[in-house]
Order: C-alpha cells, then structure tokens, then sequence
C-alpha cells in the first residue's frame, strides 16, 4: 500500500512541473536583441577602429577610418584635368572690350557730327533770312546747304559703322562659345568622377549607423578589408526582446502592447520580476522549437510572440526567462 502511493505522488509531481500553470508561469523564452552587422564601405587598410566587444557606441559616431590614399590620388587627378580643360577655354571679354571702346568712339564722333549739324541748320536758317533781304548772295546758302548735307552722311556711315561692330561683338561671343562648348562638354564626366570620388571618399571615416553596445568585433586596426565585409556587430541591449511560444489555447490571454510580468533566470522562487511589453504575436503557427528537449513538446503547435524589456544590465542574450501574463 506504500508503494503505491510512493509511485502516486511521483506521478503527481510529473504532471505538476510539465503543466505551466502549475509552475507558476504562462511561457517560456530566450532573449535575444535587434543585432546590426555593420560593414566597410570601401575597401582598404583599417587605420583606426574603435569597436571592441563591450563598448558602447552612439548613432552617427565616427568609430574610425580606413585608408583612402588612392582615391585621393585620383581625385587630384580629376581636378587637374579640369583646371586644364578650363584653362584651354577662350574668353570673348578682351576682344569684346576693343569692340565697345570703338563703338564709343562712333557715339562721340557722331555727338560731335549733330552738334555742327545743329549749328548748320541754325545757320541755314539765318542765311535764307539775308537772302532774302538780298543782303548776301543765294550761294553761300547752296554752300551751308552741300555742307550740312556732307554730314548728314558722315553720320549715316558712323552710324552704320557702329552696328556693324555691335554686330561683331555678337558674332564673337556666338563663336567663342561654341569653341568653349566642345571643351566644356569634357568637364561634365570629369565633375560626375569628382562627385563620386568625393562620395567614396566620405565612406572611408567609419560612421557608427545606430546606438548600442557591440557585441561581436570581426576586424582590428592594420587589417585590410573589402566593401562590404563585417566589421563588427552590435546591438542595442537598453531594451532586450523575449521570444517566448503560446499554444492555441493561451492567444485568448494576451493582446499587442499587453504589459506582462517575466521572471528570471526561470527559478520563480529565486528569480527576480520584470516588467514587458508585448510587441508582436506570430499571424502562423509553428512547431515547438528544437530547444524543448522533450519529443512530445516539440510536437506541439505555438505561436512565436515578441516581448519588449526594459534592461538595466542584468539581462543577456541567449538568457531564458519565463512569462506570466497575470
């Protein structure tokens, strides 16, 4: 009669730590965090890294550089063909300048032309009065009057002389700018090569993408690296997720942003309380993963589901936690 109720209370036991309700949580989980692996962006000797495993780092921190020598190179390059290209272009401005200093020169001379052409008419005007008094003769106004017509064309022909070099001066600029264009089209290519080389440039300083703690460091200072290799991969552990798996019946329990109770290290007697939040419930069901030692438990369905906690150093990756939904 002892025996069986020695194999009784074992059997007790067994049902009591395989029921979660029992044990005095709802789910089960390992945390794990948001992990980044941040890689070169040009290739090249690591001059200078600041990333070792553990330390702390900031968004948009320069963390170190890698050697751009040869792009520098290359970028000097470019520059110098572009001060020779624009050194071989021709500038209408002197040839221009000569143009408008005789076009000025017409403006005065032909200032100076109406003036006596004013004084002439006023003239003219006088002697057709004596004329007619008959106190000189007609000729002297057929004189003033051939006279006052030589420069009525003197200044059509300064006149005429000044569009003609007004006309010069638009022919000149159209023909230096079309030798200038065939030079400048060089400079296009040349400008787009500067522009990437400076883009390439700006990817040698090692930039740190988001705030965290790095957790795993895969290059030193003085190693070569490639674009796109890892450098180091880091995580922000101020706020680390639990992955914990519900069954079926347990998705009626809980809801997104439904604040939950975890326990840690799994040792509810012992472990301390925390508070989560829960981020994300699994749309699909899966089978239990192949951390659950048992071949019954991996059988089951669950439900992956995602929970947000606040981490004050004690938490780590990998850690298991349970959870308590009330």
């Amino acid at each position: 009669m002892k025996q069986i109720v020695f194999f009784g209370s074992l059997g007790l036991l067994f049902f009591t730590a395989c029921n979660p309700s029992g044990n005095g949580y709802d789910a089960s989980g390992v945390f794990e965090a948001e992990e980044v692996i941040v890689s070169a962006e040009a290739g090249g000797r690591i001059l200078k890294l600041n990333a070792d495993e553990g330390t702390v780092l900031k968004a948009g921190e320069v963390i170190g550089s890698i050697d751009c020598t040869t792009l520098e190179l290359q970028k000097q390059e470019v520059k110098a063909r572009l001060a020779a290209l624009k050194a071989k272009t021709n500038s209408a401005a002197p040839q221009v300048a000569i143009y408008q200093q005789q076009i000025l020169a017409q403006n005065d001379q032909i200032d100076v032309l109406k003036a006596r052409s004013h004084n002439l008419e006023k003239e003219q005007q006088r002697f057709r009065q004596l004329v007619k008094a008959e106190a000189v003769p007609e000729k002297q106004l057929d004189d003033l009057a051939a006279e006052l017509d030589v420069l009525q064309k003197q200044i059509q022909a300064a006149n005429s002389q000044k569009s003609v070099l007004e006309q010069q001066i638009e022919s000149y600029q159209r023909q230096v700018a079309i030798q200038n264009r065939g030079i400048l089209s060089e400079t296009e290519p040349l400008e787009a090569k500067l522009a990437q080389l400076d883009y390439q440039i700006s990817k040698c300083q090692l930039v740190n993408p988001v705030a965290g703690t790095v957790i795993s460091s895969f290059a030193e200072a003085g190693e070569f690296t490639a674009t796109g290799k890892a450098l180091y991969k880091i995580a922000n552990l101020d706020e680390i997720i639990l992955r914990a798996y519900l069954t079926g019946e347990q998705l009626s329990q809980v809801k997104i942003n439904q604040t939950v109770k975890i326990l840690t290290p799994g040792n509810t007697k012992n472990s301390e309380s925390l508070s989560g939040v829960i981020t994300w419930i699994a749309d699909k069901a899966e089978f239990t993963p192949k951390t659950i030692q048992t071949k019954e438990e991996r059988a089951h369905l669950v439900y992956a589901t995602r929970i947000k906690v606040k981490n004050d150093g004690k938490l780590k990756i990998g850690m298991y936690a349970d959870v308590l939904f009330k």
